[in-house]
C-alpha cells in the first residue's frame, strides 16, 4: 500500500479525536519521501477542506449518510473522492484500490464492497450542490454568521479561500515562515530600538522575533513551556506564565503584544478542522478569556506606551466585543484582514495607546 495514503488516513483519524493535521503530518510524514509526504499532506488538507462537499457526494452515490458510517469506512470514501475528483495526477484506479486496501487494512472486510462501489461511480464534474453552504464546503451556521456580520461578499470570498492552499511565505527580516496577514501586526505597535517589549501569548514566536529584530528587549511569555521552546534560538527573556491571572511583574513595558489564543476563523485554509469542531459555545468561553488577558496587559503598560491587542478570528466575540468590555469603547486605530479579500489569514488588531 502507498506510504502516504496511510499517512493520510491516520492522521485524518487522529484529527477526528481532536489532533490537528499540520501538527499530524509533520511528525507522521518525517520519514516519508518528500512525494509520498507531499501527497498525504494534499490528501489531508483537501479531504478536511472539501469535507461538507464529500459527504454530500457519499450520501449521494450510496444513499447512506456519512455520520452514520462506521469511521474507516466515512475517511477511505473521503479520501477516495477527493482523489478521484481534485487529483488528476492520480490514476483513478489507484485511487479506488488502495482506499479499498484501507478498509481491509482497518478490519473493515465487509465494507470493501461498498466503497469500492462508491468510488466507481464517483465522477469527476461539477456536482449540483443542495445550497451555499455545501457549495462553499462551510457549517452552516459559521456562513451565516459571516454574512450578517461581514456581508455576502466578504462571507463567499472568505469561505473560498478556505478551500485553497495558503501561500507559503517568509518574513524578509527574521528569515522564519510566516503568514504574511501575521507580518502587519508587529509595525503596529512602532517599535523603537531599547523599550521593553512584554509578547504576552508569544509561541511561536514569529512576532516575537520580529520585535528582537526592531531592537526590542523582549520578555516572551506563554503558559506552556514546550510551546516556549519554540522560540529556542531567540534572543529574549522566556517565562512560563498564565495570563489570564494577575501578571508577576513590578515593571512596565513600553509595548505589549497580546496576540490572544482565538478561535482561529480567519485560518480555516491553513486549519481547516476548526470548522468542524467549532461551535457558538466556544467562542463565549474564548471571549472570557480573552477579557482576562487584555485586562492583567494593560496593567503592565507604561505610561506613553502602546499595546495591540490581535486575533486570527473573524468573530466579534473576539474582537470588538473584548475591548468593549474592556475599554468601554473601540480605540481609533482598528486593523480587519479578511481572507479572500486581502492576501493571506484573517487578523484583526487593536492599538490601544496608555492614557
Amino acid at each position: 500500500m502507498s506510504p502516504a495514503r496511510i499517512a493520510a488516513f491516520e492522521v485524518l483519524a487522529a484529527v477526528e479525536r481532536g489532533g490537528y493535521a499540520s501538527e499530524l503530518l509533520l511528525a507522521r510524514t518525517r520519514r516519508l519521501d518528500s512525494r509520498d509526504a507531499g501527497l498525504a499532506h494534499e490528501i489531508v488538507f483537501g479531504a478536511l477542506r472539501r469535507q461538507a462537499q464529500l459527504d454530500f457526494l457519499i450520501h449521494r452515490l450510496s444513499g447512506r449518510r456519512a455520520a452514520g458510517l462506521d469511521l474507516e469506512v466515512r475517511l477511505a470514501l473521503r479520501m477516495g473522492i477527493y482523489q478521484l475528483r481534485h487529483l488528476e495526477r492520480v490514476p483513478a484506479h489507484a485511487a479506488v484500490a488502495e482506499s479499498v486496501d484501507l478498509v481491509k487494512r482497518s478490519s473493515k472486510r465487509t465494507a470493501a464492497g461498498l466503497v469500492n462501489a462508491v468510488l466507481r461511480k464517483a465522477q469527476p464534474d461539477p456536482a449540483p450542490w443542495p445550497d451555499r453552504a455545501t457549495e462553499l464546503s462551510m457549517p452552516a451556521w459559521l456562513l451565516e454568521r459571516w454574512e450578517r456580520n461581514h456581508g455576502a461578499e466578504a462571507a463567499t470570498a472568505a469561505a473560498r479561500a478556505a478551500l485553497i492552499a495558503p501561500e507559503a511565505s517568509i518574513h524578509p527580516v527574521t528569515g522564519r515562515r510566516q503568514d504574511v496577514g501575521s507580518q502587519t501586526i508587529v509595525p503596529l505597535l512602532e517599535v523603537q530600538p531599547g523599550q521593553w517589549f512584554l509578547d504576552l501569548c508569544a509561541a511561536p514566536g514569529n512576532k516575537t522575533a520580529q520585535a528582537i529584530a526592531l531592537g526590542a528587549r523582549v520578555v516572551a511569555s506563554d503558559r506552556n513551556l514546550k510551546r516556549l521552546k519554540a522560540l529556542d534560538g531567540l534572543d529574549c527573556h522566556r517565562v512560563v506564565l498564565d495570563g489570564t491571572l494577575p501578571l508577576p511583574f513590578h515593571t512596565r513595558f513600553d509595548r505589549i503584544l497580546v496576540d490572544a489564543p482565538c478561535s482561529g476563523t480567519g485560518t480555516l485554509g491553513r486549519n481547516p478542522e476548526i470548522k468542524w469542531r467549532l461551535d457558538a459555545s466556544n467562542l463565549a468561553n474564548l471571549h472570557g478569556l480573552q477579557v482576562r488577558l487584555l485586562t492583567n496587559a494593560l496593567e503592565r503598560l507604561a505610561p506613553g506606551g502602546r499595546l495591540v491587542y490581535s486575533t486570527c478570528s473573524l468573530e466579534p466575540e473576539e474582537n470588538e466585543d473584548v475591548l468593549m468590555k474592556v475599554l468601554g469603547s473601540l480605540p481609533r486605530l482598528l486593523v480587519r484582514r479578511l481572507p479572500g479579500r486581502e492576501p493571506g489569514d484573517g487578523f484583526f488588531a487593536a492599538v490601544i495607546p496608555s492614557e
